[in-house]
């Protein structure tokens, strides 16, 4: 389970250290995808393996599940950690992301979520507001 917010700087090609804590959960890589709210998602490779699984056994019609396969394995990228726990984050999911040089990675359950510092902040504001209505409607 992912946890926590974590605040860092992209250096001068584009890297961010991944929190050391969850190091150890992407030793076998890390999958990153553009996300719905203009951040940048992180999976490990087995969470991402059943997002695949899934979109097999869909119900969707195929037409909608080929634009979708498109929409998400086009965009992916599948990354190591460097030997000192960084990512390059591609310049495609950084410029979706709108992300500049201070980077905020924040945990998300079962996924991470890589944002720019000020969008996070703008995001975090509304979530929080909306969180308590969220649960009790559930």
């Amino acid at each position: 389970m992912f946890l926590g917010e974590y605040n860092y700087k992209l250096d001068e090609k584009g890297r961010v250290p991944v929190p050391p804590k969850f190091r150890g959960e992407l030793r076998d890589g890390i999958i990153l995808v553009p996300g719905p709210e203009k951040c940048i998602i992180a999976f490990t490779p087995e969470e991402w393996k059943k997002i695949s699984e899934n979109m097999h056994t869909g119900t969707l019609a195929s037409n909608k599940m080929r634009k979708l396969n498109r929409a998400l394995f086009s965009t992916a990228f599948h990354l190591n950690l460097d030997g000192q726990g960084r990512i390059a984050l591609p310049v495609p999911l950084r410029t979706f992301a709108g992300i500049g040089e201070e980077v905020v990675i924040t945990g998300a359950n079962t996924y991470l979520e890589i944002w720019d510092k000020t969008l996070w902040e703008e995001e975090k504001t509304n979530s929080l507001a909306q969180a308590w209505q969220i649960i009790e409607t559930l």
